[in-house]
């Protein structure tokens, strides 16, 4: 592992230095059916997400009105879902997003910049959102392990940028860390095959999340306590500023929690009847999936008091919600158990998560709009296998940040440089580009698409303290811009491109 993460980062030095047009590779082979490409948005959509953060929303909304973040973020991944439906299905390419704005915005023009960004953006939240399911999983391991959250090491990293100002890094390692990155290195080699073969894996790894939230949402439901699910403080509801914070913080997780949605959109070069499989997966596992979180958080409220669970646990270890649920229902052996099973659900997010998003790079690099060694292919399995280890590699360093801090970083960067784009592009494609061919058309066009542009506007300024992941975003927003121009002047791509007389006197 280590001479191939050292092969790739000196290819990758090299590809700076000395772009090459990229040779031709095999291709990618339409192995998905739907029933596969909805577990496996199924299984990157619940992850360990809703299992770590219904304390975080408890307490940044102050009671049992965060449900509100739910359903409103539930409505949000709907809106939100038929634009990438309509992208999904009009481009079904290996890539998802990088061909959508590419496309929308000018292959030689806009686009090749955007793009462009929005890769470079990837390679900083896919990691982000990778390391969030290593780290849930170490958590939960810790309710079984407890010396697991003994903290080894903790830091605070502080840059002082012009017109930025400070830019706060926190760090921290406990025992957990290791184990989040052997996961990481297992969820590898698990990759290292063909897709066909991932594909049939994923249905087994479906099962044992449907059955972890199948003994929650049953465990939940018969001991239910409508008295303390919705013991609402004084107040909850008033339109205060508290109020409005509140929801948009809650929002924000809640986003955390409902996306992978669209990961099949990024197998798209993989899907069988991409036109049809892929606008039917994306709402398929966004309605599914919103009904069982309700649900579910609804009915773990109605047995731990919501005061308690969002208080910090002492010693700062987390506060493994769902283990303690069970634990409070049937003892001490069910909430060791639901713990192993939600350590099941972390492994296949973590899963999913590396399979999609390595191939967004891959095809960035394949167009000639990124890095050209993440174009390889591996000669055997067929898969891009050096962007897998690129994102692995990038994945490992973010374990060592707090998971409060990932999921606010990755929500932002990747609504600021990535949704928003495309959202706006939906609009303007549509009016630039009428005759366009779109399988799947967005249902009460363009409602769905304004709605999501507002919510996602809502959640970036809609919170308490927002600008410290703002800045964060614009500094990868800065740094994209550098790289992309600098290679472009080199390469004599946009906006650099030379007329025909510039480039021929004669």
């Amino acid at each position: 592992m280590k001479q191939k993460l050292s092969l790739y980062f000196c290819a990758s030095v090299l590809d700076f230095c000395f772009p090459m047009p990229t040779t031709h590779q095999p291709a990618l082979v339409r192995d998905l059916n739907l029933r596969q490409a909805t577990s496996l948005n199924m299984i990157d959509m619940i992850g360990v997400g809703p299992f770590l953060t219904i304390p975080l929303m408890l307490s940044a909304a102050g009671g049992p009105q965060a449900m509100l973040g739910w359903i409103l973020g539930a409505i949000l991944a709907i809106c939100d879902g038929l634009i990438w439906a309509e992208l999904g299905s009009a481009m079904p390419q290996a890539g998802g997003s990088y061909h959508y704005i590419r496309e929308i915005y000018g292959a030689r023009k806009l686009g090749r910049l955007l793009s462009f960004l929005f890769i470079w953006q990837l390679s900083f939240s896919a990691p982000l959102s990778i390391a969030s399911g290593c780290i849930g999983l170490s958590q939960y391991a810790s309710y079984i392990f407890p010396t697991l959250s003994r903290e080894i090491f903790s830091r605070s990293l502080t840059l002082s940028l012009p017109f930025v100002g400070i830019l706060e890094l926190r760090t921290v390692a406990t025992n957990g860390t290791f184990v989040a990155l052997a996961l990481l290195a297992f969820t590898v080699f698990l990759l290292y095959r063909r897709i066909g073969a991932i594909g049939r894996s994923s249905g087994f790894l479906w099962l044992g999340v449907m059955a972890t939230i199948a003994w929650i949402l049953v465990s939940g439901l018969t001991h239910f306590n409508p008295a303390m699910a919705f013991d609402f403080p004084a107040g909850a509801f008033s339109l205060t500023p508290a109020f409005w914070q509140g929801l948009g913080a809650s929002m924000l997780i809640a986003a955390y929690d409902y996306w992978g949605y669209y990961n099949v959109c990024f197998l798209g070069g993989e899907v069988k009847d991409p036109t049809r499989t892929i606008p039917r997966a994306l709402l398929l596992s966004i309605v599914i999936v919103a009904c069982l979180y309700v649900v579910m958080n609804i009915s773990i409220l109605g047995v731990v008091p919501w005061r308690e669970a969002a208080a910090p646990n002492p010693g700062g270890a987390p506060f493994a919600i769902v283990a303690n649920f069970m634990q409070r229902i049937y003892g001490n052996w069910a909430g060791q158990l639901v713990a192993i099973l939600i350590m099941w659900t972390a492994f296949a997010s973590v899963y999913s998560l590396l399979l999609g998003y390595s191939r967004v790079p891959y095809a960035a690099a394949l167009d000639g709009n990124y890095f050209s060694a993440l174009a390889r292919i591996h000669p055997e399995h067929r898969f891009p296998h050096i962007s897998l280890l690129m994102l692995a590699t990038v994945a490992a360093l973010c374990c060592f940040l707090r998971l409060a801090d990932i999921i606010k970083a990755l929500v932002v960067i990747r609504i600021l440089l990535q949704f928003l784009v495309q959202g706006i592009g939906l609009l303007w494609l549509r009016y630039r580009r009428p005759d366009f061919a779109r399988p799947f058309r967005m249902w009460l066009y363009p409602i769905p698409a304004l709605a999501a542009i507002a919510g996602f506007i809502f959640i970036l300024f809609g919170r308490q303290n927002f600008q410290r992941e703002l800045k964060l975003a614009l500094v990868i927003l800065v740094a994209g811009l550098t790289v992309y121009l600098i290679r472009a002047f080199r390469s004599h791509d946009w906006p650099f491109v030379r007329t025909i007389a510039e480039s021929d006197p004669a």
